[in-house]
């Protein structure tokens, strides 16, 4: 099976003046097309900061990320920002959305900044609200809504694009059960139709025991469990 992101002896260290802080060390993984992955750990453990390397979001200290058997390391940073745009979904653990858009506007975002038009872009984030539940919410500002909505705001921006892969950190953090159910069968169907990989650091078990795979970072390292052992 083809994988279509993959790191290899990912260390990665902040550095604050004279300190150092080691986050992750020798961090090799693969993902492949259609996956569905979940990666667990404490906090601070270092989940979003691989999360963030395996978007392209921040560079390793050593080691290499590749998708599609292409290095983001050897990457320009206008190359890298559109192959996120055109590859990556991504569904941050605070929603960042844009305040002064509608939900509307934030959905088609990611369309508009690929070069669709604003009537085509609407259209396609018209039709994934919907598949969210928010078809009453499409000219609500961020404020207007609560954080569920917000929320799923933030999943159909990342999805809407229809990517390889989807990143998300604790997707499901700001929803209630049922709603979270739904987004994990969106996300389901979504990988079926498109082959989409999903990588979800999360702390919600019942969660993570539906991924194909669970992996958990523990003093930086990452280590494979099966669903059945979370």
């Amino acid at each position: 099976m083809q994988d279509v992101l993959r790191c290899h002896n990912i260390h990665k260290s902040y550095h604050d003046g004279r300190n150092v802080t080691p986050v992750l060390h020798d961090v090799s993984l693969s993902i492949n097309a259609g996956e569905h992955v979940a990666i667990l750990g404490s906090s601070g453990s270092g989940k979003s900061t691989l999360l963030h390397l395996l978007g392209g979001l921040d560079t390793p200290s050593s080691g290499e990320v590749h998708f599609k058997g292409k290095s983001l390391n050897s990457l320009s940073a206008n190359a890298l920002a559109t192959l996120r745009n055109e590859e990556m979904g991504f569904i941050y653990q605070f929603h960042h959305l844009l305040g002064e858009f509608s939900a509307l506007e934030n959905v088609a975002m990611p369309l508009r900044i690929r070069g669709l038009s604003a009537s085509a872009a609407q259209e396609k984030a018209r039709a994934m609200l919907d598949e969210v539940g928010l078809s009453h919410r499409l000219d609500h500002l961020p404020a207007e809504m609560s954080g569920g909505e917000r929320q799923r705001t933030a999943i159909a921006r990342a999805l809407v694009t229809e990517p390889s892969v989807v990143l998300a950190d604790e997707p499901t953090g700001n929803l209630d059960d049922t709603t979270g159910d739904q987004i994990y069968k969106l996300l389901t169907a979504l990988s079926e139709q498109k082959r989409t990989a999903f990588v979800v650091v999360t702390h919600d078990i019942s969660l993570a025991k539906k991924m194909d795979r669970v992996l958990r970072i523990k003093d930086g390292r990452l280590v494979q469990s099966s669903a059945e052992e979370v």
